[in-house]
């Protein structure tokens, strides 16, 4: 063991870092489930969705501010400053590009959600989960193969995230005649799939700190 990790085993554990990274990926779920509320309602029950989706991404804005806040008041971290920082900011992007696409859907007055809409809505809610999965397993990194699997998979939905934006954006081309309707719905289907990237960017994080700790 180095002897930075050695004083690191020393000192008292705080687990303030993780119980943030928790509650802010927990936000991320519950706006994911709300999204897929969203495409599947009436017209007139969506902005209140999206002002929900909304709240959600002032309450991740607040977590993020405290990881921060906590970066500056803390003098041993559970691992790497710049990681934590990285991981705080990754996050925050998810929900902000998540929250992005909602406010879009309402503002653009989307009649129906496209099927390839709602397969991108499973896709960033089945990486997020396992995003949410992530941050848990580093708490213990004594199990680092469930880690890694979590992390395969995040990497997996990305790629199946970046085939369905292509493909939709194919369909679209072809299938949408209004010009208008085009740009709006492919300003959406871009913030969805960003949504996607940044939570492999977070993965990414993750695994920098697995790699680090083994």
């Amino acid at each position: 063991m180095r002897f930075d990790r050695l004083i690191k085993a020393l000192l008292p554990r705080d687990d303030t870092f993780f119980t943030h990274f928790e509650k802010s990926t927990q936000y991320l779920i519950d706006a994911c489930g709300l999204l897929r509320r969203l495409a599947d309602s009436k017209p007139q029950d969506r902005p209140a969705i999206a002002d929900q989706i909304h709240d959600l991404e002032h309450k991740c804005d607040m977590v993020t501010h405290q990881v921060f806040a906590s970066l500056n008041a803390t003098f041993v971290t559970p691992f790497d400053r710049e990681d934590v920082h990285v991981l705080a900011s990754a996050l925050d992007d998810v929900m902000d590009y998540l929250d992005g696409s909602a406010g879009r859907f309402v503002l653009y007055k989307i009649k129906d959600c496209p099927k390839d809409m709602l397969n991108l809505i499973e896709i960033l809610t089945s990486s997020v989960k396992e995003i949410h999965k992530g941050v848990v397993l580093v708490r213990d990194l004594d199990r680092p193969e469930m880690l890694q699997e979590t992390l395969k998979k995040v990497n997996e939905y990305e790629n199946k995230a970046d085939a369905a934006f292509e493909q939709a954006i194919a369909d679209l081309f072809e299938n949408e005649k209004d010009p208008i309707q085009v740009i709006k719905l492919k300003e959406i289907y871009v913030g969805l799939e960003t949504a996607t990237d940044k939570c492999e960017d977070a993965a990414n994080v993750l695994e920098s700190i697995l790699i680090k700790h083994a």
